[in-house]
């Protein structure tokens, strides 16, 4: 990757001033794209479109009263203005503090999230989510504005549209630089976890920039690729991956229309990389085999000598195995079988990284043996999220891969997973005077 593409941690020590750099350095370049249902057309938007818009926004938050450090929640699905809410609260003020939920979660969970952590504004997309709460507002105990991306026919005195909050000033907006240190609170991120109520993950810039660059070690990604966002960015590995590192990048990112939707969008938006979990590709795996089934005896038998010797080559390229004179038919395989298969991913996927939970290898090897290369890690909100991924050249499927650059593992005594690095939280914020919980800062001590 050119060095005068990456920005540096250094460059862009902040969220907010990673974002200032993405748009000082290529204005005129398409950072996203997406379907406006208005007029039924893809839609491209430049850095410095998208920095005016983010700077309306930033107004709008200031006339609301918003001081440092408040939260604003937002339910809403992947979109530009998802991105543009959250680059306007973490540049504004010394830094407001964005809260994500998932978009269609029930009414008892965001009023939970909204009161623990004490939101001042909640941001969400229309009809649908206002349906959800609108019995429930009055549990909302700091919430004191609610907007809404679509116009909501409804007067209740806390909603407003997004037309009538943002101020109507022409887009010769600067963007207010004002956001709070590297190593302070970014973002809250609330994960069930596997007791309780949902928790709450306290991130820092430096957690979030730090675990990108820390990655990057394992992938070359320049400024020529093309995210496909589908994940919900409510969850760190979407935000982390699909949407921070592609800033620091320079990529272009679209976003899926839905995920009933998610092949005609692979065909139209043609992406190189792929953010996923192992239920997309076994969707797709589930759809092949069943249309599969159906075929003639020879077209089984050739579809599967396309896997049996694509995985060959697979496994020659990382160094696992000789070669054999059976490769020599890959390249025809390949046309017949695998580049078929790959248009149904947009025809050009570099590489898929997968994450989540483990993908059944059978899966991982079908998609291997066609040409799809399929990288797998692990991770948790907690850290950022990325631990352990496998790089391109060193890919075993059946593993998580190895430790990111600066992330130290070990297995306690209890046969608990411990890890330490500059990616791990800030803690969670019910739990801030406990005891236990600075040891898992990442400070210098391991866990006891």
């Amino acid at each position: 990757m050119s060095s005068d593409t990456l920005i540096t941690l250094k460059e862009g020590p902040t969220l907010a001033a990673l974002f200032r750099q993405r748009v000082e350095r290529a204005p005129d370049a398409i950072a996203y794209t997406q379907y406006e249902e208005n007029d039924a057309t893809w839609h491209e938007h430049s850095w410095l479109e998208t920095a005016r818009e983010v700077a309306r926004w930033q107004r709008a938050l200031s006339k609301s009263g918003l001081q440092a450090g408040e939260r604003v929640v937002i339910m809403c699905h992947n979109a530009w203005e998802w991105v543009i809410c959250d680059q306007a609260t973490l540049g504004l003020g010394l830094g407001l503090v964005l809260v994500p939920v998932f978009m269609n979660d029930r009414a008892e969970n965001i009023v939970w999230i909204s009161n623990d952590c004490s939101a001042s504004l909640l941001v969400i997309e229309g009809q649908e989510q206002w349906d959800t709460l609108r019995e429930s507002i009055d549990q909302l105990e700091s919430i004191r504005d609610i907007v809404s991306l679509k116009k909501i026919e409804d007067s209740h005195p806390k909603l407003k549209s997004l037309e009538e909050w943002l101020p109507q000033e022409p887009y010769t907006l600067d963007l207010i630089a004002n956001e709070a240190a590297p190593e302070e609170l970014a973002t809250i991120v609330y994960t069930s976890g596997t007791t309780g109520r949902p928790k709450g993950v306290m991130l820092s810039h430096h957690n979030i920039i730090w675990n990108i660059h820390a990655a990057l070690h394992f992938f070359d990604i320049g400024p020529d690729n093309v995210f496909l966002s589908f994940l919900p960015l409510s969850h760190t590995f979407e935000r982390t991956v699909g949407y921070y590192l592609a800033m620091v990048c320079g990529c272009t990112t679209a976003y899926n229309r839905s995920i009933p939707q998610l092949a005609e969008d692979l065909s139209l938006i043609r992406p190189t990389l792929l953010v996923s979990v192992p239920r997309i590709f076994e969707r797709i795996y589930g759809r092949i085999m069943d249309k599969l089934a159906e075929e003639s005896a020879v077209k089984q038998k050739l579809f599967k000598a396309a896997i049996d010797i694509g995985w060959k080559k697979f496994e020659y390229d990382q160094g696992r195995e000789k070669w054999s004179s059976s490769l020599l038919l890959q390249p025809l395989l390949d046309t017949l079988v695998g580049s078929k298969v790959r248009q149904r991913l947009g025809g050009r996927p570099r590489f898929t990284v997968c994450g989540g939970a483990a993908l059944s290898p059978d899966v991982a090897r079908m998609f291997i043996g066609l040409g799809i290369p399929v990288t797998q890690g692990y991770g948790l909100t907690e850290t950022s999220p990325i631990i352990a991924a496998n790089p391109l050249e060193s890919n075993i499927p059946a593993s998580v891969g190895l430790p990111l650059p600066g992330v130290e593992v070990k297995i306690s005594d209890e046969g608990e997973l411990l890890t330490r690095s500059p990616s791990i939280m800030l803690g969670y914020p019910a739990s801030l005077t406990d005891p236990l919980v600075p040891a898992f800062l990442g400070a210098g001590t391991w866990p006891r």
